[in-house]
């Protein structure tokens, strides 16, 4: 797509690529330099060349279109250090570094997504990937731009809702769909823009994907699991309970599909920019619906009461199964003015609105209703630079109303205010650079229902240095941080069974802020042929908060508590990519990657929950204008060092193959892909899922899609 017309007031990040990668189409993961494209652009950090940004990968063009899933969390697990919740196939939210929850902001166009997402991991996240344009990956300090809470790093979605250019052309259209096997899973999405004058240009959307239950190799629950099933049936049979033995034997011994996993999602958006040399201004208006099921944790179901109590004959209603119904309306601004050559060369505006209501059904009843209505606001001055100095100052708002309504509603209703100030600097000094971040965060958390009502304050700073030689490839870097964050409003006012999850969450009025000290070395080389990425990075905590599993029960269900103690993270990236050969138009590539956290509870508290374990993944592949193929192996190590009542998960290794076909070539608008997926169709659970025992991953996944853009 040819433009005419640029937003000359927007502060990017132009990062290198190899021009033998650039020429031969290979996609993207920028800072990693793993699947590479042409032409990169971040747009999160405003400030340019910032190498504060040590750990940013960024996906874009044709591998995100094959990796495409319905949640964005699943859709980005082949990045360094990425990992996912996957709670369903319905929810999944990324986890970065081993980090999940409220340390990971998931941003869309740089502000929340202002759900539920990051209350409880059975939420969904109101994006559907089917939209995006890139997806930007923000490990490190980086994070500081968005949130002192965001300590695993940021993920930024960026779309064309709010059209960012004018086309050239009388309208600009792209499209996407495809089929995957694994969960007959369609979807097909599009957006046409269309200049209205000069100046102005309007732009609509639209996504539809629906997915059947999702076939897995094997049986359903993990062995432990399984073996705890058939034990508890085994006990019926002797207690003379055959249909409850009966039962359980059933659920013990399903296979082949995930009962309940199903899902339908569709979104709708309109939007208007005016773009002109002095500034731009646009605004967006969308809808996101999306229903899907909630797999049944075995042994953890609980009934209600159904009549008189008082007569113990009444028999009580059993449960139908979980599912969640999601709706979200947003409305976004984007703006921006040129202030010319003085200190300050723009002044930057994004706001979003969103009025969120998801849900939960036990089978036609309705469970719990969760509500948010929220608003989030960013302003940034962006400097012009003087004498190797540039930087950014801004300020961020948040004001959010949560609301749970029902029997289990396991958060009280609550409100969130809060703002903070950051900067950004940065200085050249030739082969030398420095850069310095800072940030604070005022929050104030209010629950009238429960008389709770603190604010914290909370302060965060951020140090690089990195050195890069003239004419050289090679970049090195240190950065130090110290983060902080205020506990969230799900793990200090959790009190309550939670349908979804299964579980009785309990959380902890009297937490104080959490705090880390961090650490990162980095090293990267960039030339025509070869790219390589390390980066090795260490967080000490005072007062980490986490969720664990206690032993006892609560309703029927499982206890998971908040606790807050010391714990250590640490861990290490690689990704690496060589031009091996060149011949008949084609590079031969080979890559790969490898990620590790290992992270523990002090004083003997025991390793973390859920942290995934060491990943190896590589590839090799020819690449040209027109056709691109590759073939991939991934291996997970087994976790076994894990918390009190968690299990362990056994290693797997998935091959997979892909190849992406553009029929009149690289600039021709079409290009048609087909993927391989878990080809010999292993068994594979991953360990950061909160159900990983009885939610694994697909099975051997055949995917086809095409896109176009005209």
């Amino acid at each position: 797509m040819s433009h005419s017309k640029f937003l000359t007031s927007a502060a990017v990040i132009l990062l290198p690529v190899s021009p033998a990668l650039a020429q031969s189409g290979q996609q993207t993961e920028t800072g990693d330099d793993f699947h590479n494209d042409d032409a990169i652009v971040v747009t999160a950090p405003y400030v340019e060349r910032l190498d504060i940004l040590a750990g940013t990968s960024v996906l874009t063009g044709d591998q995100l279109t094959q990796d495409l899933r319905g949640q964005i969390g699943d859709t980005l697990t082949k990045l360094p250090g990425v990992s996912a919740t996957s709670f369903a196939p319905g929810s999944s939210r990324p986890v970065l570094r081993g980090f999940q929850g409220p340390r990971v902001r998931v941003l869309t166009d740089g502000i929340g997504t202002l759900d539920a997402s990051n209350t409880s991991v059975d939420h969904a996240v109101s994006i559907d990937p089917l939209t995006a344009q890139s997806v930007e990956v923000l490990r490190g300090p980086a994070v500081l731009l968005f949130g002192g809470d965001a300590i695993g790093g940021a993920v930024n979605v960026i779309d064309k809702r709010i059209p960012r250019d004018i086309p050239d052309e009388a309208f600009h259209l792209d499209a996407v769909g495809g089929f995957g096997s694994a969960a007959n899973d369609w979807s097909v999405g599009g957006s046409l823009d269309v200049p209205l004058t000069e100046s102005l240009v309007f732009h609509i959307d639209g996504s539809f994907r629906d997915t059947d239950d999702l076939d897995i190799p094997g049986f359903v629950l993990s062995p432990e699991l399984r073996s705890e099933v058939l034990a508890q049936a085994a006990e019926e049979t002797e207690e003379g309970n055959l249909d409850e033995a009966e039962e359980l034997t059933e659920t013990a011994n399903q296979r082949g599909s995930i009962s309940n996993s199903a899902s339908r999602t569709y979104s709708a958006s309109t939007g208007l920019a005016y773009i002109a040399d002095g500034g731009h201004i646009g605004f967006s208006v969308s809808y996101y619906d999306t229903d899907y099921g909630v797999p049944s944790r075995p042994g953890a179901e609980h009934a209600h009461e159904d009549g008189d109590p008082a007569d113990p004959g009444e028999e009580e209603e059993e449960e139908g199964p979980v599912t969640i119904g999601l709706e979200q309306i947003r409305a976004d601004l984007r703006a921006g003015v040129n202030l010319g050559d003085g200190f300050f060369e723009s002044l930057n505006l994004r706001v979003g609105y969103s009025d969120y209501e998801h849900t939960e059904f036990e089978g036609d009843e309705v469970g719990t209703v969760f509500e948010v209505e929220g608003i989030e606001a960013r302003a940034e001055l962006v400097q012009n630079e003087r004498n190797g100095w540039r930087g950014v100052i801004g300020t961020q708002l948040l004001v959010r109303d949560f609301n749970a309504i029902g029997a289990e509603a396991f958060v009280p209703k609550n409100s969130i205010e809060s703002w903070a100030l950051f900067t950004v600097q940065e200085i050249d000094l030739g082969n030398f650079e420095l850069e310095a971040a800072a940030r604070f965060d005022h929050a104030d958390i209010k629950s009238n229902i429960v008389n709770f009502d603190r604010s914290f304050d909370s302060f965060s700073g951020a140090l690089g240095f990195a050195y890069a030689p003239d004419d050289s490839g090679l970049r090195l870097g240190v950065n130090l941080s110290r983060s902080e964050r205020a506990p969230s409003a799900e793990e200090l006012l959790s009190d309550g069974p939670h349908i979804a999850t299964q579980a009785f969450e309990i959380g902890n009025p009297n937490f104080t802020t959490e705090k880390s000290w961090g650490g990162e070395l980095y090293a990267r080389w960039n030339s025509e042929d070869i790219q390589l990425s390390a980066t090795a990075y260490a967080n000490f905590f005072d007062d980490y908060i986490f969720e664990t599993e206690t032993g006892e029960e609560e309703d029927d269900l499982p206890v998971f508590q908040f606790f807050q103690r010391d714990a250590t993270y640490y861990g290490f990236e690689a990704s690496a990519s060589f031009v091996v050969a060149r011949s008949g138009g084609f590079a031969f590539v080979t890559d790969g990657v490898a990620d590790y956290v290992r992270a523990k509870i002090k004083d003997g508290g025991g390793p973390v929950p859920r942290i995934p374990p060491l990943r190896l993944l590589g590839g090799i592949g020819a690449q040209s204008d027109s056709l691109d193929v590759r073939a991939e192996l991934e291996w997970a190590d087994s976790q076994n060092r894990v918390s009190a009542f968690e299990t362990p998960t056994d290693s797997f290794t998935m091959v997979n193959a892909s190849a992406a076909w553009r029929p009149f070539g690289k600039e021709g608008g079409v290009t048609l892909l087909a993927a391989a997926n878990n080809i010999f169709d292993v068994k594979a659970r991953r360990h950061a899922s909160f159900t990983k025992d009885f939610v694994p991953l697909a099975g051997r996944d055949i995917r086809i899609s095409a896109k176009f853009s005209f």
